[in-house]
């Protein structure tokens, strides 16, 4: 469950095909730079209309046969079923999955490494930092659905788009400790050695934003993480802190019955452990957007683009939903009666989410690394 502050280096991941049959079935980027529609080159498409409508673009996909993704690993944010859904719906399209457990700053350095190459990936899912240090790579397109996405939650002319957010929740075992109706609760005793941080916040960007949810909780900031540090330093004083990285198997033992982590690792638990539960403070409820973008050389340029078209359809959002992510459509398909209602009603109830800033961010991790090894050591 862990994941490093960008995220996610693992091995090629194949989906519904295998390696062999991919590399055969890859153009190469000389046929697939050629991909157009009846209006215009796939390349330089801002909008499927640019292709002559979704029809010409789902053709001009096809044509191309293939697509490239990188650092998605199938239990994050339910992207298992998402590339599931994907092929099925398009069965003519392979997909290579490449380095599942990859960091954002990877997917850029992959793709700059082999740009002009048909293996190169074609699209990005991207933590924050990275994704607007990185624009100049970006392929400008918005979806059929661009203008029910709030203004905030996208870049102008398509660059990027917050495609899904994660919640930090306090996720429990509800037949091994009580439910927790604060963070105070955590220091009592039915808690003793039973609460994991996932990772180490100077290196997990899963325990960094417990710490600064723990911090906006105790009446600090995301920015100023010291309240954050001094409560799980009480915590860790009271015997209550497990300094044991929570993963599936820990969870179904036992070994860690409480975890702070994002709402979309905590979510597939259920299915092992059913009497896994979640909560958010009230007060500190904190959410933090990834982003998607286009490769401006991806070696399937239409491919990409009905990618981001399926990913921002019910279908798409509905499948994060049911990740336990948040979908940044979310509203607006509760508007218009597409949202999975189960899938919605199972996330922890907020209000007001907190969502810091790139500054907070920055601020934070500095704090953190200079105080947090001091206050948690012996």
């Amino acid at each position: 469950m862990n994941r490093s502050f960008t995220r996610r280096a693992g091995m090629l991941a194949l989906v519904g095909v295998t390696a062999a049959a991919i590399t055969a079935c890859s153009p190469s980027s000389s046929s697939s730079s050629s991909s157009s529609g009846a209006k215009g080159d796939a390349k330089t498409a801002t909008s499927a209309a640019d292709m002559g409508g979704m029809d010409a673009l789902v053709a001009a996909a096809k044509k191309e046969a293939a697509l490239n993704v990188i650092a998605l690993p199938p239990d994050w944010a339910n992207y298992d079923e998402i590339l599931k859904g994907f092929a099925k719906k398009y069965p003519e399209i392979k997909i290579t999955s490449d380095q599942p457990d990859a960091s954002s700053a990877d997917e850029i350095s992959t793709a700059k490494r082999l740009k002009g190459q048909p293996t190169a990936p074609d699209v990005f899912d991207l933590g924050t930092a990275v994704a607007l240090a990185n624009t100049d790579l970006y392929a400008p397109y918005k979806v059929a659905s661009w203008d029910k996405i709030p203004d905030a939650n996208k870049e102008k002319t398509g660059l990027w788009v917050n495609d899904y957010a994660g919640l930090m929740t306090v996720g429990y075992d509800s037949s091994k400790v009580p439910a927790p109706t604060s963070l105070a609760d955590l220091m009592k005793p039915e808690y003793k050695g039973k609460v994991a941080l996932n990772g180490d916040p100077t290196k997990a960007g899963a325990a960094f934003a417990g710490v600064q949810m723990v911090s906006i909780a105790q009446g600090g900031t995301a920015a100023d993480p010291a309240k954050g540090i001094a409560w799980f330093k009480a915590l860790k004083d009271a015997g209550n802190f497990l300094s044991v990285d929570p993963t599936p198997a820990t969870i179904q033992s036992g070994q860690t019955p409480v975890v702070f982590d994002w709402s979309y690792n905590q979510t597939g638990v259920t299915a092992k452990v059913p009497t896994w539960k979640l909560w958010a403070p009230d007060n500190a409820a904190m959410k933090v957007f990834y982003n998607q973008a286009i490769n401006k050389d991806a070696p399937h340029p239409a491919a990409a683009r009905l990618f981001q078209e399926y990913l921002f359809s019910a279908d798409g959002q509905n499948a994060w939903l049911r990740g336990g992510a948040t979908p940044v459509l979310m509203a607006a398909m509760e508007k218009d009666g597409t949202i999975d209602k189960t899938a919605a009603a199972a996330l922890p109830k907020v209000s007001n989410p907190v969502m810091p800033s790139q500054a907070d961010t920055d601020a934070a991790k500095k704090a953190l690394a200079a105080a947090w090894p001091a206050a948690m050591a012996g």
